[in-house]
């Protein structure tokens, strides 16, 4: 059974509507200029982060400490051999900012996948069945909620020891619950609807109706929360790391090169200052995508 029309069933659709809808989002997605520069900045560090072998001019642990602490290219005493100067060991800081953004991406949209995983099985079942199903699931993300997440984090890490894969279990762990509240509150408003209560009638399984019916219906808020995750897991990886809980040393990181260099600060900021404008501008770039995502999926957006 496909989901019936809204001229059969006299509601509105939940979601966009579905003929030519992604050309909609993207005229609607392209007008905002802002979001365009976001997105391009994204793209840019997401082509970087693949290809960092070919695209970085050095090893990013490198050593050379007869070139330690020189300063950038544009400043007196630096050279065009390294753009952005070098650390306190002598490695290259442009590598290491463009091998940082690999960790970042990968641990930012690993975490968001996990967490979005847990977050709508849990809001999908805890919307369509309510009763005791509801309140169970309901009160173990307010016990969740009772802990502050990066806090948690820091216990589980602690616990278990540092390590890439750790890292995004555990981010993906502690960031469910806005996924499952949010999907919990489309999915109770989407289940008494005539196409969910006609679909109930001729048999089709509790199963495939979350499947087929309710989660296409819930995909846009899911894509909002999901981009914003990923900028709190990435700032929450580089405060692991920064803490020396994250990836082990060896890995390049934003959060161990801040860490590196806050050290340097008053000498040789530049240490510091290139990895912390790489962590905020691509936190700031995911966050003004999120923002021009929420605001195409409002409906109020298809009708301007």
């Amino acid at each position: 059974m496909t989901l019936m029309s809204p001229a059969a069933t006299g509601h509105a659709p939940a979601t966009a509507p579905a003929g030519g809808s992604r050309s909609v989002v993207l005229r609607a997605l392209l007008r905002n200029k802002l979001a365009v520069l976001a997105l391009a900045v994204l793209a840019l560090l997401l082509i970087a982060a693949l290809f960092a072998p070919l695209v970085a001019p050095y090893d990013p642990n490198a050593q050379n400490l007869l070139l330690r602490l020189r300063p950038p290219a544009w400043q007196d005493g630096g050279s065009g051999a390294h753009l952005l100067g070098t650390d306190q060991l002598g490695r290259d800081m442009l590598s290491r900012v463009i091998y940082g953004a690999r960790v970042s991406l990968l641990v930012g949209a690993g975490a968001a996948l996990l967490a979005g995983v847990i977050g709508t099985v849990v809001g999908l079942a805890s919307g369509y069945f309510g009763g005791w199903a509801d309140r169970v699931l309901m009160r173990l993300a307010d016990v969740q909620l009772a802990f502050p997440s990066l806090l948690l984090a820091l216990a589980i890490v602690g616990f278990l020891g540092s390590g890439l894969w750790y890292v995004i279990l555990v981010l993906g762990f502690t960031g469910w619950v806005s996924y499952a509240r949010v999907v919990r509150s489309e999915v109770m408003s989407l289940r008494t609807r005539d196409f969910i209560t006609e679909a109930r009638a001729i048999g089709v399984t509790d199963v495939t109706i979350m499947r087929r019916h309710l989660l296409p219906n819930v995909m846009a808020p899911l894509a909002t929360i999901g981009t914003l995750h990923v900028a709190a897991a990435i700032v929450a990886e580089a405060s692991l790391s920064y803490l020396g809980l994250g990836v082990p040393k060896e890995t390049v990181t934003w959060g161990a090169m801040l860490s590196d260099g806050q050290l340097y600060l008053g000498t040789s900021w530049w240490v510091a200052v290139f990895p912390g404008i790489a962590l905020m501008l691509t936190s700031l770039a995911i966050n003004i995508t999120g923002d021009a995502l929420r605001d195409v999926a409002d409906p109020k957006a298809y009708r301007r």
